[in-house]
This record gives C-alpha cells, structure tokens and sequence, in this order.
C-alpha cells in the first residue's frame, strides 16, 4: 500500500493512496488514536464518502433516468489517487473522472483530498470541482473512526458532549435506507453516554445536524474536539463489541425508505453549477 507520511513535532499522519484514507494518528508518545482496521470488525479507519453517501435503492442511482450501478458511500473510498502535493505536514491526493468512474458517474469531476497538520490537530478537507458543462449532484461525506476507548482511558466511561448544546432527533437505517420516522434524541442538553447498545440497530443518524462540533472521550483524560465545516448532516457508528466510534458529518444522506433512485432528488444532495468547486472539512484535535 502506497503510504504517505506527515507529521510535526506533536503528532504523525499516515495517509494512503487508496481512497486518500488516513490509516494512522499517532502523538508522539507512541499512542495511536485511530482504529487500526482489524477485518473482524471493519477494515476501514477513515474513508472518503463520494459521490453518495450511504446506500441507494438496490444499489441504484439514476441520472435523469438513467440507471448506474452505485455501491454504498460511493467509490472513491475504492479509487486509488494520485499524490499531487507532498510536504513535511501537508499532503493533497487527487481524484478524477476516468472512464471507469463515468461508467458509474457520468460527470467530469475532480476531487481533491488534502490532510494538514496543525499542532495537535489534523484537518482534513475535500474539494469538488465541477469540469462538467451541467450541474453535477453529488453526496460527500466523512467516516473517520478513533479508538473506543481513547488511548490511556481504558476502563473509563466515554460520551459525546454537542458543541452547541440541544437533542437533535434520531433517525435509524432500514435496510441501509434512511426510515422517515423520527426518532427521540439520545442527547440531553448535548450530552450523550456512549454504550454499545446504542448501535444495535445500526448507526445513529441525525439527518438535520448535530451543530458544528462536539467533543468525544471520557469525563477525565485524553478526548478529541471534533469540528466540521459545509457538512449539514451528522451520524455516529460502531459494530456493537468493535474498538471505535465513527464521527461522521456529511453533506447528503443514504436514499429515504421509498424514495427516490434519481440521485438530484436524495436528502441533502449537493448541486454543483459548471465550472464551481466546494470545500468541506473536519478538524480532529487531541487533547491530553
């Protein structure tokens, strides 16, 4: 696996060409603060959701009718980049449109995957780019999973405390659709106990956002602030029993039980004019 490596003098970042993925966060007293990608549980650590996220009706999109064949959360998280920026603590791999990707996405696009560093932070952005001479719906989104527990908090209860505050509504997966039915929120007043039988029906969805930012660990010890920029959809995930959580903002959800396959029409869909790109980012900082 192609590798590329940056760091500072506070944390190192491995990145891989395939699908532009980090692979490891790691501070520089040898603690490793993403999931390690064991494939008894998931093998993915960071993927790059594109050109949807989440699941299509049968595996479907249309494009003005035209049926493609859509795998879930897109391909590029399959698609090997081309490295186009290499720096000590910065790294930009890029994406494009290929005969293959029009085979399943018949657009000209151009996506750029960039990872930075500042201090104990990593800030990971994507840019889309519309070559095309129509507007261009997409899906974006980011799947990032760190260590449940955190490194160092083994043993210690760990929760989600909301940025903004409040109880934004659940919603839960049917069938890898979005089900239409709200949900009471897990919040209270922004604070949510993590426990493995919350995802027992899957991931947690909050289709209209949970704010901007949240922080994530235990009452007393290491924690990650989370933020997240253009990204209006947010969601949570584990496999009950597995050593992460997913922190997932996105721009765009899985197809709605019985809606449509047509991919301008799916929640929160992104419809970019020719010629303009669009930016959307996370900030991951560790403390502690």
């Amino acid at each position: 696996m192609q590798l590329t490596r940056i760091a500072n003098d506070q944390i190192t970042v491995d990145i891989a060409a395939l699908g532009a993925e980090m692979q490891s966060i790691q501070t520089r007293d040898g603690r490793q603060w993403l999931w390690h990608g064991d494939a008894a549980y998931w093998t993915g650590r960071s993927p790059i959701l594109f050109p949807i996220v989440g699941k299509a009706p049968n595996d479907t999109v249309t494009v003005d009718g035209v049926p493609f064949q859509m795998s879930q959360h897109g391909f590029a998280r399959r698609s090997n980049f081309e490295l186009l920026v290499e720096e000590s603590d910065r790294c930009v791999y890029r994406l494009t449109a290929s005969e293959a990707s029009r085979a399943m996405y018949p657009f000209d696009f151009e996506l750029d995957v960039e990872h930075r560093l500042e201090g104990r932070a990593v800030v990971v952005s994507a840019t889309v780019t519309n070559h095309d001479h129509k507007i261009m719906p997409f899906g974006i989104g980011f799947h990032p999973a760190f260590s449940w527990p955190l490194p160092g908090a083994e043993g210690k209860p760990h929760s989600i405390e909301l940025d903004e505050g409040g109880a934004p509504a659940l919603r839960r997966l049917s069938g890898g659709l979005v089900h239409p039915k709200a949900l009471p929120s897990p919040f209270d007043a922004g604070q949510m106990t993590l426990d493995h039988s919350q995802f027992t029906d899957d991931a947690m969805l909050f289709p209209e956002g949970a704010g901007a930012g949240l922080v994530y660990g235990p009452a007393a010890g290491p924690s990650v602030h989370f933020t997240w920029e253009n990204l209006p959809n947010f969601a949570l995930w584990t496999k009950p029993g597995a050593g992460f959580i997913c922190l997932e903002p996105w721009h765009g959800t899985a197809a709605e039980v019985g809606g449509s396959e047509e991919l301008s029409e799916r929640p929160f869909t992104e419809l970019l004019g020719p010629g303009a790109s669009a930016r959307y980012s996370f900030r991951a900082e560790l403390r502690g």
